[in-house]
Protein backbone atom coordinates (compact mmCIF):
# COMPACT_ATOMS: atom_id res chain seq x y z
CA UNK A 1 0.00 0.00 0.00
CA UNK A 2 1.41 3.20 -0.78
CA UNK A 3 0.47 7.28 -0.09
CA UNK A 4 -2.88 8.19 1.06
CA UNK A 5 -5.79 9.46 -0.85
CA UNK A 6 -4.83 13.75 -1.67
CA UNK A 7 -7.77 16.12 -0.02
CA UNK A 8 -10.36 18.03 -1.65
CA UNK A 9 -11.64 21.18 -0.20
CA UNK A 10 -15.61 21.69 -0.69
CA UNK A 11 -16.94 24.98 -1.62
CA UNK A 12 -17.64 25.42 2.57
CA UNK A 13 -13.88 24.61 3.68
CA UNK A 14 -14.89 21.21 4.94
CA UNK A 15 -11.74 18.72 3.34
CA UNK A 16 -12.89 14.89 1.90
CA UNK A 17 -10.84 12.38 0.91
CA UNK A 18 -10.62 11.99 -3.22
CA UNK A 19 -10.60 8.33 -3.00
CA UNK A 20 -13.06 6.21 -0.89
CA UNK A 21 -14.92 2.69 -0.36
CA UNK A 22 -18.87 2.93 -1.64
CA UNK A 23 -20.93 -0.37 -0.57
CA UNK A 24 -24.07 -0.21 -3.11
CA UNK A 25 -25.50 -3.67 -3.66
CA UNK A 26 -22.59 -4.87 -1.04
CA UNK A 27 -24.41 -7.06 0.64
CA UNK A 28 -25.13 -6.55 4.29
CA UNK A 29 -23.41 -9.62 5.89
CA UNK A 30 -19.93 -8.58 3.66
CA UNK A 31 -20.77 -4.56 4.39
CA UNK A 32 -19.16 -4.40 7.68
CA UNK A 33 -15.69 -6.75 7.23
CA UNK A 34 -15.31 -4.78 3.82
CA UNK A 35 -15.58 -1.05 5.58
CA UNK A 36 -13.18 -2.68 8.44
CA UNK A 37 -10.81 -4.10 5.50
CA UNK A 38 -10.44 -0.51 3.96
CA UNK A 39 -10.36 1.50 6.77
CA UNK A 40 -7.09 -0.38 7.76
CA UNK A 41 -5.87 -0.35 4.23
CA UNK A 42 -5.90 3.25 4.85
CA UNK A 43 -9.37 4.72 3.12
CA UNK A 44 -10.87 7.52 5.05
CA UNK A 45 -14.06 8.08 3.23
CA UNK A 46 -17.11 5.76 3.08
CA UNK A 47 -20.22 6.19 1.32
CA UNK A 48 -23.65 4.65 1.72
CA UNK A 49 -27.24 5.86 1.67
CA UNK A 50 -30.41 4.94 3.12
CA UNK A 51 -31.99 2.91 0.10
CA UNK A 52 -28.71 0.49 0.08
CA UNK A 53 -29.72 -1.08 3.28
CA UNK A 54 -26.53 -1.42 5.09
CA UNK A 55 -25.86 1.14 7.05
CA UNK A 56 -25.79 -0.46 10.28
CA UNK A 57 -23.12 -2.66 8.91
CA UNK A 58 -21.73 0.26 7.73
CA UNK A 59 -21.40 1.77 11.03
CA UNK A 60 -20.05 -1.86 12.15
CA UNK A 61 -17.47 -1.59 9.87
CA UNK A 62 -15.89 2.05 11.33
CA UNK A 63 -16.13 0.79 14.67
CA UNK A 64 -14.11 -2.43 14.15
CA UNK A 65 -11.96 -1.11 12.00
CA UNK A 66 -10.87 0.88 15.24
CA UNK A 67 -9.88 4.30 13.58
CA UNK A 68 -10.94 7.64 15.27
CA UNK A 69 -14.36 8.93 14.12
CA UNK A 70 -12.79 12.14 13.32
CA UNK A 71 -10.50 10.68 10.69
CA UNK A 72 -13.45 9.19 8.42
CA UNK A 73 -15.47 10.96 6.46
CA UNK A 74 -18.95 8.94 6.44
CA UNK A 75 -21.53 10.22 3.48
CA UNK A 76 -25.12 8.63 3.79
CA UNK A 77 -28.31 9.53 1.08
CA UNK A 78 -31.90 10.47 1.60
CA UNK A 79 -34.28 8.49 -0.26
CA UNK A 80 -36.70 9.61 -2.51
CA UNK A 81 -39.44 7.94 -0.47
CA UNK A 82 -38.33 10.42 2.36
CA UNK A 83 -38.40 13.73 0.64
CA UNK A 84 -40.39 16.22 2.21
CA UNK A 85 -39.06 18.80 5.00
CA UNK A 86 -40.00 16.83 8.34
CA UNK A 87 -40.01 13.08 6.33
CA UNK A 88 -36.21 14.60 5.43
CA UNK A 89 -35.12 14.94 9.65
CA UNK A 90 -37.07 12.29 10.14
CA UNK A 91 -34.98 10.14 8.09
CA UNK A 92 -31.72 11.85 8.74
CA UNK A 93 -32.36 10.21 12.42
CA UNK A 94 -32.98 6.80 11.25
CA UNK A 95 -29.72 7.01 9.60
CA UNK A 96 -27.30 8.30 12.43
CA UNK A 97 -29.04 5.97 14.44
CA UNK A 98 -28.46 2.84 12.72
CA UNK A 99 -24.46 4.13 11.57
CA UNK A 100 -24.35 4.90 15.19
CA UNK A 101 -23.05 7.88 15.03
CA UNK A 102 -24.04 11.54 16.30
CA UNK A 103 -23.15 13.36 13.54
CA UNK A 104 -22.74 12.91 9.14
CA UNK A 105 -19.54 14.59 7.44
CA UNK A 106 -21.81 15.00 3.80
CA UNK A 107 -25.52 14.00 3.22
CA UNK A 108 -26.87 13.75 0.15
CA UNK A 109 -30.32 13.97 -1.85
CA UNK A 110 -29.96 10.34 -3.32
CA UNK A 111 -31.82 11.59 -6.85
CA UNK A 112 -33.57 14.59 -7.74
CA UNK A 113 -37.09 14.52 -8.09
CA UNK A 114 -38.48 17.41 -11.10
CA UNK A 115 -41.45 15.61 -11.60
CA UNK A 116 -42.77 16.51 -8.10
CA UNK A 117 -40.30 19.38 -7.05
CA UNK A 118 -42.17 20.79 -3.82
CA UNK A 119 -41.12 17.78 -1.66
CA UNK A 120 -37.54 17.86 -3.61
CA UNK A 121 -36.82 21.49 -2.67
CA UNK A 122 -38.35 21.29 0.77
CA UNK A 123 -35.90 17.77 1.23
CA UNK A 124 -32.90 19.33 0.50
CA UNK A 125 -34.08 22.84 2.71
CA UNK A 126 -34.29 20.29 5.50
CA UNK A 127 -30.69 19.26 4.66
CA UNK A 128 -29.96 23.39 5.05
CA UNK A 129 -31.59 23.01 8.57
CA UNK A 130 -29.04 19.92 9.30
CA UNK A 131 -26.41 21.73 8.11
CA UNK A 132 -27.04 25.01 10.05
CA UNK A 133 -27.33 22.75 13.09
CA UNK A 134 -23.96 21.65 12.55
CA UNK A 135 -25.69 17.87 12.57
CA UNK A 136 -24.29 17.03 9.59
CA UNK A 137 -20.43 19.18 7.92
CA UNK A 138 -21.83 19.58 4.17
CA UNK A 139 -24.68 18.93 2.10
CA UNK A 140 -24.83 18.33 -1.25
CA UNK A 141 -27.09 15.98 -4.67
CA UNK A 142 -26.69 13.14 -6.33
CA UNK A 143 -27.69 12.38 -9.88
CA UNK A 144 -28.27 15.74 -10.63
CA UNK A 145 -27.58 17.50 -14.61
CA UNK A 146 -27.11 21.29 -14.66
CA UNK A 147 -30.32 21.97 -15.60
CA UNK A 148 -31.78 20.66 -12.41
CA UNK A 149 -28.72 21.97 -10.01
CA UNK A 150 -29.92 25.29 -11.59
CA UNK A 151 -33.59 24.24 -10.50
CA UNK A 152 -32.97 23.32 -7.46
CA UNK A 153 -30.66 25.91 -5.96
CA UNK A 154 -32.95 28.71 -7.78
CA UNK A 155 -35.34 27.50 -4.95
CA UNK A 156 -32.54 26.73 -2.20
CA UNK A 157 -29.83 29.28 -0.22
CA UNK A 158 -27.14 26.42 0.21
CA UNK A 159 -25.03 26.06 -2.79
CA UNK A 160 -24.33 21.73 -2.88
CA UNK A 161 -20.87 21.05 -2.22
CA UNK A 162 -21.11 17.65 -3.45
CA UNK A 163 -22.97 16.56 -6.76
CA UNK A 164 -22.52 12.38 -6.82
CA UNK A 165 -22.65 11.25 -10.63
CA UNK A 166 -22.45 8.32 -12.87
CA UNK A 167 -18.94 9.18 -14.28
CA UNK A 168 -16.65 6.68 -16.40
CA UNK A 169 -14.50 6.53 -19.46
CA UNK A 170 -17.69 6.16 -21.94
CA UNK A 171 -19.69 8.90 -19.65
CA UNK A 172 -16.78 11.72 -18.75
CA UNK A 173 -19.81 14.68 -18.15
CA UNK A 174 -17.56 17.37 -19.30
CA UNK A 175 -20.39 19.70 -19.32
CA UNK A 176 -21.73 19.06 -15.58
CA UNK A 177 -18.19 19.71 -14.30
CA UNK A 178 -17.73 22.63 -15.55
CA UNK A 179 -20.88 23.95 -14.06
CA UNK A 180 -19.72 22.73 -10.59
CA UNK A 181 -16.01 24.22 -11.38
CA UNK A 182 -18.02 27.31 -12.16
CA UNK A 183 -20.07 26.86 -8.58
CA UNK A 184 -17.50 25.17 -6.71
CA UNK A 185 -18.94 21.69 -6.38
CA UNK A 186 -17.33 19.03 -5.90
CA UNK A 187 -17.66 16.40 -8.87
CA UNK A 188 -17.88 12.68 -7.08
CA UNK A 189 -18.17 9.84 -9.15
CA UNK A 190 -20.02 6.28 -8.37
CA UNK A 191 -19.10 3.37 -11.23
CA UNK A 192 -16.52 5.21 -11.52
CA UNK A 193 -14.42 1.95 -12.88
CA UNK A 194 -17.59 1.68 -15.43
CA UNK A 195 -19.51 -1.31 -14.10
CA UNK A 196 -22.91 0.41 -14.93
CA UNK A 197 -21.77 -0.10 -18.72
CA UNK A 198 -22.19 -3.92 -17.88
CA UNK A 199 -24.98 -4.77 -15.54
CA UNK A 200 -27.45 -5.26 -18.31
CA UNK A 201 -27.48 -6.84 -22.32
CA UNK A 202 -29.38 -3.51 -23.11
CA UNK A 203 -27.06 -0.98 -21.65
CA UNK A 204 -26.10 1.62 -23.91
CA UNK A 205 -22.44 0.66 -24.52
CA UNK A 206 -23.74 -2.64 -25.37
CA UNK A 207 -21.63 -4.23 -22.64
CA UNK A 208 -18.09 -2.96 -23.36
CA UNK A 209 -15.83 -2.48 -20.71
CA UNK A 210 -13.43 0.28 -20.56
CA UNK A 211 -11.31 -1.74 -18.65
CA UNK A 212 -10.75 -3.62 -21.73
CA UNK A 213 -10.16 -0.74 -23.89
CA UNK A 214 -6.61 -0.72 -25.92
CA UNK A 215 -5.51 2.94 -24.45
CA UNK A 216 -6.32 1.68 -20.70
CA UNK A 217 -4.58 -1.73 -21.23
CA UNK A 218 -1.62 0.17 -22.82
CA UNK A 219 -1.65 2.53 -19.78
CA UNK A 220 -2.15 -0.48 -17.42
CA UNK A 221 0.90 -2.29 -18.95
CA UNK A 222 3.36 0.97 -19.00
CA UNK A 223 2.81 1.83 -15.55
CA UNK A 224 2.83 -1.64 -13.90
CA UNK A 225 -0.99 -1.25 -12.92
CA UNK A 226 -4.08 -3.01 -13.45
CA UNK A 227 -6.75 -1.00 -15.70
CA UNK A 228 -8.67 -0.67 -12.82
CA UNK A 229 -5.71 1.29 -11.39
CA UNK A 230 -5.43 3.19 -14.04
CA UNK A 231 -9.03 4.02 -14.52
CA UNK A 232 -9.17 5.15 -10.97
CA UNK A 233 -6.21 7.29 -11.66
CA UNK A 234 -7.71 8.78 -14.41
CA UNK A 235 -10.23 10.52 -12.22
CA UNK A 236 -7.94 11.76 -9.58
CA UNK A 237 -5.98 13.92 -12.30
CA UNK A 238 -9.28 14.90 -13.50
CA UNK A 239 -9.70 16.21 -9.63
CA UNK A 240 -12.96 13.80 -9.29
CA UNK A 241 -13.62 11.96 -6.01
CA UNK A 242 -14.08 8.26 -7.30
CA UNK A 243 -15.94 5.78 -4.82
CA UNK A 244 -15.53 2.27 -6.18
CA UNK A 245 -17.33 -0.18 -4.54
CA UNK A 246 -15.69 -3.58 -3.31
CA UNK A 247 -16.56 -6.42 -0.68
CA UNK A 248 -13.00 -8.43 -1.86
CA UNK A 249 -9.83 -7.94 0.45
CA UNK A 250 -7.58 -7.98 -2.80
CA UNK A 251 -9.59 -5.58 -4.87
CA UNK A 252 -9.64 -3.02 -1.88
CA UNK A 253 -6.71 -2.91 -1.69
CA UNK A 254 -5.90 -2.89 -4.88
CA UNK A 255 -8.44 0.07 -5.73
CA UNK A 256 -6.36 1.74 -3.05
CA UNK A 257 -2.79 1.43 -4.21
CA UNK A 258 -3.35 4.14 -7.17
CA UNK A 259 -0.80 7.12 -5.59
CA UNK A 260 2.52 6.12 -6.79
CA UNK A 261 2.14 7.12 -10.57
CA UNK A 262 0.55 9.45 -12.45
CA UNK A 263 -0.90 9.92 -15.74
CA UNK A 264 0.19 12.50 -18.41
CA UNK A 265 -1.73 15.35 -19.83
CA UNK A 266 -1.50 13.76 -23.13
CA UNK A 267 -3.09 10.16 -21.44
CA UNK A 268 -5.94 11.36 -19.72
CA UNK A 269 -6.71 13.34 -22.71
CA UNK A 270 -6.23 9.78 -24.66
CA UNK A 271 -8.73 7.73 -22.25
CA UNK A 272 -11.25 10.99 -22.33
CA UNK A 273 -11.69 9.98 -26.08
CA UNK A 274 -13.39 7.31 -24.90
CA UNK A 275 -16.52 9.47 -24.11
CA UNK A 276 -19.55 7.99 -25.79
CA UNK A 277 -21.83 10.59 -24.25
CA UNK A 278 -24.16 7.66 -23.45
CA UNK A 279 -25.79 7.65 -19.39
CA UNK A 280 -25.84 4.40 -18.51
CA UNK A 281 -28.10 5.04 -15.09
CA UNK A 282 -31.46 6.40 -14.75
CA UNK A 283 -32.37 9.33 -16.53
CA UNK A 284 -32.58 12.15 -13.72
CA UNK A 285 -34.79 14.58 -15.67
CA UNK A 286 -37.81 11.99 -15.71
CA UNK A 287 -37.91 10.65 -12.11
CA UNK A 288 -40.64 10.73 -9.56
CA UNK A 289 -40.73 10.20 -5.98
CA UNK A 290 -42.15 6.30 -7.17
CA UNK A 291 -39.94 6.23 -9.89
CA UNK A 292 -37.88 3.29 -8.29
CA UNK A 293 -41.02 1.65 -5.80
CA UNK A 294 -40.72 1.63 -1.86
CA UNK A 295 -37.56 0.46 -0.45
Amino acid sequence: MTGKAPILKLNNGVEMPALGLGVYQSPPEETAAAVETALRDGYRLIDTAAAYRNEEQVGEGIKRSGVNRDEVFVTTKLWLTDYGHDSALRAFDTSLEKLGLDRLDLYLLHQPAPLEPEPWFAAYKAAEKLLADGRVRAIGVSNHTPGLLRTLMEQTEVVPSVNQVELHPYFIQRELREVHEQFGIATQAWSPIGGITRYWSDAPNGGRSALEEPVVTALADKYGKTAAQVVLRWHLEHGVCAIPKSVKAHRIAENFDVFDFTLTPDEVAAIDALDTGLRSGPDPEVIRLDTFGTR
